[in-house]
């Protein structure tokens, strides 16, 4: 029997990363005339949250639009891969300048 004197060897559970940082895009002047997208994992409320994030910017930008997350599907579900890979052709397709992507607990 070898003794290891209390002293065991470990290896770190992470892998190097596979993705290098991207910058972030450049936040918008305004949203005065833009159009904002909405995504949700359908989990904690997003029908309400939305409507009042919509009201709330409609009275602060009276020319902002929205493209609603009916129009996406569920970006937490069993389509989940397939709703998140179409997402930047389905954004370029209905012009959206922004993203609010809403997320439950």
């Amino acid at each position: 029997m070898t003794s290891n004197d209390g002293y065991y060897e470990a290896l770190w559970p992470r892998s190097p990363r596979q993705t290098k940082v991207k910058p972030l895009a450049p936040r918008l002047d305004t949203l005065e005339g833009k159009t904002i997208a909405q995504t949700w994992d359908y989990v904690f409320r997003g029908e309400e949250v939305f409507g009042f994030l919509e009201e709330g910017l409609k009275a602060r930008f009276p020319g902002v639009r929205f493209v609603s997350w009916r129009e996406f599907g569920n970006t937490h579900g069993g389509e989940e891969r397939e709703v998140v890979a179409a997402l930047p052709r389905r954004l370029k397709a209905l012009g959206a300048d922004a993203v609010v992507s809403g997320m439950g607990c």
